[in-house]
């Protein structure tokens, strides 16, 4: 049984809604992430931030009021015409909410604890601005869910960089089992200094863009977002073809050094859509430019589709968003598989210096082009303790 991703609402650091992606994807010279000072203190690093006008949350319940779920606002806005039709046409019990995350609004939590530490007294008290249910994982989907005025099924998942690809499958099996006829899935995250502190101390943060893939990377550039997508079973522009996922069980962080897991992922994709490696057009990397994930995924690569399928990490672009990253990828896949008559690619932004010890997969020039639309797009997601997920889309017509 098909399904299809319809419309798409999308905020990232390249800007608000399909066409910023867009422009921001397929430039000439890389933009988004940025230098920036606010989220750590004394230390400049380059971060994806969204600079875009956020709606408020003020009048919101205590509850609802997150950075999180501003993005997810933002994201909605773009699409809300259509997700109410399918509503008005489906009935709000027959409409779910599927979404990913890793931070909720703990930025919104730490700034409480702060505030709490320099009030004086004898006993930190948390200000009244603070909720818990500010930073529970589940809160975005039940504060979506409201904000539709949606009934069925309504969950987050949280599986750190993975976690909003794994909504997109999760979406798709609740179409598949006749559980909904409509859901809005995708993912949101909020920059914090809770992440980036946590991958700092793992010695795993670039200071200035990330360079994936290179011999001199040196790690990530934490970024924020929101994609979402209207799924359906009825026929729209781009399937959800197929969708791998696997778990390494190999470390707390560090993924499976051959890429195992990632490998299995990919194949998982592949059966599913009833496609072979030979028919994927294009690979957008997780290639996050840590040592060991982009050794891993450039085995995986070239042991799946050899050294000749055009690849490349956007992450430069956007930062690494997180539990955002793998809607916010797919929204990459999706736009090239609309409006894209002659195929460009996204280009792989790094200083070209390859790494001796790694496969030379190919990784996509500024300006290259496929010379035809793409027909088959694969999208990689890969997480701490070896979550794993592939995702294919497919162009509507093949």
């Amino acid at each position: 049984m098909a399904v299809y991703l319809h419309e798409l609402g999308v905020v990232c650091a390249l800007g608000s809604g399909v066409e910023a992606l867009r422009a921001g994807v397929f430039a000439d010279a890389p933009g988004g992430v940025a230098p920036n000072e606010a989220i750590w203190p004394g230390r400049t690093l380059h971060l994806g931030a969204v600079d875009a006008a956020l709606p408020a949350v003020d009048a919101r319940p205590l509850a609802e009021r997150s950075r999180n779920n501003a993005l997810l606002l933002e994201a909605i806005a773009q699409i809300r015409p259509a997700v109410d039709a399918a509503i008005a046409r489906f009935g709000a019990s027959r409409v779910g909410v599927v979404l990913g995350t890793s931070t909720s609004g703990v930025g919104e939590a730490e700034q409480a604890w702060i505030a709490s530490t320099h009030a004086g007294g004898e006993t930190p008290q948390l200000p009244a601005s603070f909720h818990v249910g500010q930073q529970e994982i589940g809160a975005p989907a039940l504060m979506l869910a409201r904000e539709l005025g949606t009934a069925g099924p309504r969950h987050v998942i949280s599986t750190a960089c993975s976690s909003s690809a794994k909504a997109l499958a999760s979406a798709a099996r609740l179409l598949r089992a006749g559980l909904c006829d409509a859901v809005v899935c995708g993912g949101a995250d909020s920059l914090c200094r809770f992440t980036v502190a946590g991958f700092a101390a793992l010695d795993s943060v670039a200071e200035a863009r990330c360079n994936p893939m290179s011999e001199g990377r040196e790690g990530i550039n934490i970024g924020e977002a929101a994609a979402l997508f209207l799924m359906t079973r009825e026929p729209g522009p781009v399937r959800l073809a197929g969708w791998g996922e696997t778990s390494d069980a190999h470390h707390i962080s560090a993924p499976e050094p051959n890429g195992t897991g990632a490998l299995a992922a990919m194949r998982a994709a592949l059966a599913q859509a009833g496609l072979q490696p030979s028919d994927i057009d294009y690979l957008n990397l997780h290639g996050t430019a840590t040592p060991q994930n982009d050794a891993m995924e450039s085995r995986a690569v070239e042991a799946l589709f050899g050294l000749d399928l055009p690849c490349s990490s956007t992450k430069p672009l956007t930062g690494h968003t997180l539990g955002a990253a793998g809607a916010l990828e797919a929204a990459i896949a999706w736009i090239h598989l609309r409006d894209n008559p002659d195929g460009r690619l996204a280009p792989h932004w790094w200083d070209g210096r390859r790494d001796p010890t790694l496969p030379a997969i190919r990784l996509a020039a500024p300006g290259e082009r496929l010379g035809r639309a793409p027909r088959h797009v694969l999208s990689n997601s890969f997480a701490f303790g070896g979550s794993n997920a592939a995702l294919i889309l497919s162009r509507h017509d093949v």
